[in-house]
């Protein structure tokens, strides 16, 4: 069963509040609101820019045996920087290590709380 999108929010944002807190010095979010908006806007980036990026680039991803996932990864969170007030990234580098640390915690985190059926 497919999680509430809610709760998706609130599983970014809080992974999103470790990196920036605790993990990555270069990661700067000023409040609680801009978080919940960075992590609404970043679950929205990802359902529709992302896509698109990762198709148009299939040839050099391939070509780099998937490690230019990790850039585009990278570049969606510094998308979102841009565009949320209050968000900021100190470098695109920051940005790509922050996304790294970011899919991990969101692993954990899913992997977690995911319904056992047995």
């Amino acid at each position: 069963m497919r999680k509430p999108f809610l709760l998706k929010v609130a599983l970014n944002a809080l992974g999103l509040w470790i990196v920036a807190e605790f993990l990555v010095a270069g990661i700067r979010v000023e409040n609680m609101v801009v978080l919940l908006l960075a992590a609404l806007v970043l679950g929205l980036v990802n359902a529709t820019v992302r896509p698109i990026v990762v198709i148009l680039s299939l040839p050099l991803n391939v070509l780099t045996l998937g490690l230019l996932t990790l850039v585009i990864n990278g570049a969606m969170l510094s998308l979102v920087a841009l565009v949320v007030p209050g968000f900021f990234i100190a470098s695109f580098w920051t940005a790509v290590w922050g996304s790294i640390l970011l899919s991990l915690i969101s692993f954990l985190l899913d992997t977690f709380l995911r319904e056992r059926s047995y």
